[in-house]
């Protein structure tokens, strides 16, 4: 049977008419993050147990009568791997969900040792997710019947999945864990990035004012770059590249030659605007150069470090019997902190930032007793 793909305003309010009768429907989103400089959402799944259709944003629709359908904690709205979605769907249309229950979320607690959705649903259902179509171009159109398989295959199993691990989680005591999870879930938002562009380089940290002000100017140019032919910046040319542009200084197109990243053909095409960057970077004035924000140093305290050890060990060892992964128990930054203040009392636990209802609970007399052994 062909899937449905909504492309009006009349047939968007049709669909949210009907989404109001359900107790749950399974949501997905494609975008295409991949291949425009400003990502957008370029398609969204919604299934029932009944049926799934499709929604194309591309076509123009009024999207708005299915804000409150969303924003309703009554009807269950089940993601997988939602953290992302959630952003966009803020972003481009200003919806927000309620209701969450996150599919992968519950593997992690359900210590499942692959959480992609394509291997969830191998594992349990046999089913097969072409994982190419992670990054074809969704804006594209018309939208290939092969595309337009995998989309509704993405949301099609999510109800039996969830319930499935909802009986799971139900039977070892973990449905309240996954609860305040989804709950916090519910909040995150999409948010511009500011502040100048080497903040968000990975290696930025490790060079030094002069070479960070050369960064700086070549990552604007990247941005240009980028916006000129509307794709994202890393198709443009890589960070490491650009880290090794930084540290090198090169003079002359010779100069570019061996950069890692950087081929003839790139030299063609952009040699003289990096080296114009490159000029223009080593032009800040010594006084204007950026500085690298380094965040508070704390003094070396070795009773801390030895408890945050202890507290390290504890969590493995909970881990392990609970066969789930430390990180998804309780995060490292969150130890620190325990570590550090070394909490007397639950009510003294509840003061640490970062640390959830369900940890406290189920976890804070040994969370205590590993923080204050001797």
């Amino acid at each position: 049977m062909p899937v449905p793909i909504l492309t009006t305003t009349a047939e968007v309010a049709e669909l949210a008419e009907e989404l109001t009768r359900e107790t749950a429907i399974a949501v997905d989103l494609e975008a295409d993050s991949m291949h425009s400089y400003r990502e957008k959402v370029c398609l969204l799944q919604f299934s029932t147990p009944q049926q799934t259709v499709l929604l194309d944003p591309l076509a123009g629709a009024d999207l708005a009568a299915l804000a409150p359908v969303l924003a309703d904690p009554g009807i269950r709205k089940i993601f997988h791997a939602a953290d992302y979605d959630l952003r966009c769907l803020y972003r481009d249309f200003g919806f927000t969900v309620r209701g969450l229950f996150d599919t992968m979320v519950a593997c992690q607690f359900l210590g499942e040792e692959k959480v992609g959705l394509a291997d969830v649903l191998g594992k349990h259902y046999g089913v097969t997710l072409d994982k190419q179509y992670q990054r074809a171009d969704w804006s594209l159109r018309p939208l290939s019947a092969e595309m337009v398989r995998y989309a509704a295959e993405d949301t099609r199993h999510l109800h039996r999945l969830a319930a499935q691990l909802e009986e799971r989680l139900q039977e070892k005591g973990r449905l309240a864990w996954v609860a305040e999870e989804f709950s916090l879930l519910e909040q995150v938002r999409f948010t511009e990035a500011d502040g100048p562009l080497f903040l968000r380089a990975k290696g930025a940290s490790a060079l030094d004012r002069r070479q960070l002000a050369v960064l700086e100017a070549l990552l604007q140019w990247r941005i240009s770059e980028a916006q000129r032919r509307d794709c994202p910046p890393f198709k443009v040319l890589g960070n490491a590249s650009l880290i090794e542009l930084a540290k090198n200084a090169p003079k002359s197109l010779q100069g570019l030659i061996g950069i890692e990243g950087i081929s003839p053909r790139l030299i063609d095409r952009y040699g003289r605007q990096l080296l114009q960057a490159v000029e223009a970077g080593m032009a800040v004035p010594e006084s204007d150069r950026p500085v690298f924000p380094r965040g508070e140093r704390r003094e070396k305290d070795p009773e801390a470090e030895r408890r945050f050890k202890q507290l390290r060990e504890w969590r493995q060892n909970q881990a392990e019997k609970l066969s789930m992964e430390p990180g998804v128990l309780i995060n490292n930054a969150t130890l620190e902190e325990i570590a550090r203040r070394r909490p007397a009392s639950i009510a003294a636990l509840a003061e640490v930032p970062g640390l959830k209802n369900w940890q406290r609970e189920a976890f804070g007399a040994g969370l205590l007793r590993a923080a204050g052994k001797p």
